[in-house]
């Protein structure tokens, strides 16, 4: 299970580069578009949705070396028991509010595939390939959050703490 998690993990690190990288050739494409005199279709829709992409792809790989903002402020503070049921709250709620944006993500997809939505730029583009994007960078941001919530829930460390000790009660 673990190498599976972690191949999934590095995917979504992987499509957050990609991402990155597509978002590098549409500018780069407006420059020089600018000087030769010519307009690419669509370039701001298209960097737009990368960047949902990159942002929702990179969720999870950041939350595993633990670089997502964090109530540390409290979370910090806590200690022993304390700390734990805080860290386990705190994680419970991620998990939820995650589950529920991923669920209407996922029904929006849906939607604009079922319906044929185009984004409204000059390159006809089925609006369910980006939505479809996010919704699995999301997905995969939700399954890192229930695996550091699990490990919690029986007493680890969660990925995010890396070496930094939860004491236990």
């Amino acid at each position: 299970m673990r190498k599976l998690l972690d191949a999934l993990y590095t995917f979504s690190y992987f499509m957050a580069g990609l991402m990155a990288l597509m978002i590098f050739a549409v500018i780069l494409a407006q420059v020089v578009g600018r000087v030769l005199g010519f307009v690419v279709p669509s370039a701001n829709e298209l960097a737009g949705f990368s960047t949902a992409a990159l942002v929702f792809f990179g969720l999870a790989p950041t939350l595993r070396q633990g670089g997502l903002i964090r109530v540390s402020l409290v979370l910090g503070r806590a200690q022993g028991k304390s700390r734990l049921i805080l860290e386990r709250l705190a994680l419970t709620l991620a998990v939820l509010a995650a589950g529920y944006a991923e669920w209407y993500l996922v029904l929006l997809a849906l939607d604009s595939y079922h319906y044929l939505d185009l984004a409204p730029g000059l390159l006809p583009l089925s609006l369910w390939i980006p939505q479809g994007l996010t919704a699995l960078g999301l997905g995969i941001f939700l399954v890192a959050l229930l695996e550091a919530w699990v490990l919690v829930l029986l007493g680890h460390l969660p990925p995010y703490l890396g070496k930094k000790a939860l004491e236990q009660p």
